[in-house]
């Protein structure tokens, strides 16, 4: 009786022209990356966030997300790229983007606005009343990314949900997240999620956590920048720039300082 070896090799050869390799696992994707504009993250992501995936960055406020996502709109619209910036709760600061080497004439802003009953979905309408309005905004917002997703053209697309209530974020189906992560590696977006928590699952590449370690201050009473750690959570992917690296552990951390400059 043949062993099981000589009768895989037999089931391959006859179906090695309808089905290549129909046996052999598939081997670990490769992904293109754009740098964030932080060294530091840059570092302990081995090159930067993949091209044509999901990228959650998550924590509190004031735990220095938004600013990982302004620099890495920077270097995108600095190359001339198209980038947009959802806005789910209207809270973004363009001077301050503008400041932080953000080209305007590049960046595409969506801002959601509280909106009546009757202009919510059905799917909305099923979740939460008429009166839920930010549940409204978050639909909206999701329903613009969906929209610039599958028109394509856009290098990057930031999806803020920074404010949004973490039970409402939740909420959104899996099928969503999925239906994004398609999108986005067929139009090569990086579509970068910023939240409280992580909603993506297993539709996200990578997931940083962020954290404000302190606040620096000059004199003792100028504010004068911040210290954040920032620990990657997960990394679906190989950077196609660390092939011969190691990939260091999930649990090592990077700091990394923006400056705070006041202007006159």
């Amino acid at each position: 009786m043949p062993s099981s070896a000589a009768l895989r090799l037999q089931i391959e050869r006859s179906l090695e022209h309808r089905f290549p390799s129909v046996l052999t696992p598939a081997p670990r994707t490769i992904r293109e990356v754009a740098t964030t504009g932080v060294p530091e993250i840059d570092e302990l992501l081995n090159g930067g966030l993949p091209v044509g995936t999901i990228s959650e960055i998550t924590g509190n406020a004031s735990s220095g997300r938004t600013s990982i996502a302004v620099a890495f709109l920077a270097q995108r619209t600095r190359d001339g790229n198209v980038c947009a910036w959802v806005d789910a709760s209207d809270a973004f600061d363009p001077e301050s983007a503008a400041a932080n080497g953000v080209c305007l004439k590049q960046l595409l802003w969506v801002r959601c606005r509280n909106a009546t009953a009757d202009q919510c979905s059905e799917t909305t309408q099923k979740f939460s009343s008429g009166k839920d309005k930010p549940w409204m905004q978050l639909d909206q917002a999701l329903r613009a990314t969906d929209l610039l997703l599958q028109a394509g053209g856009f290098a990057a697309i930031v999806l803020d949900l920074g404010d949004s209530a973490v039970e409402h974020a939740n909420r959104i189906p899996l099928a969503t997240w999925f239906r994004f992560r398609q999108a986005a590696d067929r139009t090569r977006c990086s579509l970068i999620v910023l939240g409280k928590a992580a909603y993506a699952q297993s539709s996200a590449a990578v997931v940083l956590e962020c954290k404000l370690l302190r606040a620096e201050t000059a004199g003792g009473s100028v504010l004068s920048g911040f210290t954040y750690m920032v620990e990657r959570g997960r990394e679906r992917f190989s950077p196609i720039t660390s092939i011969t690296r190691k990939p260091p552990a999930s649990t090592w951390s990077a700091r990394a300082t923006w400056k705070v400059e006041k202007s006159v």
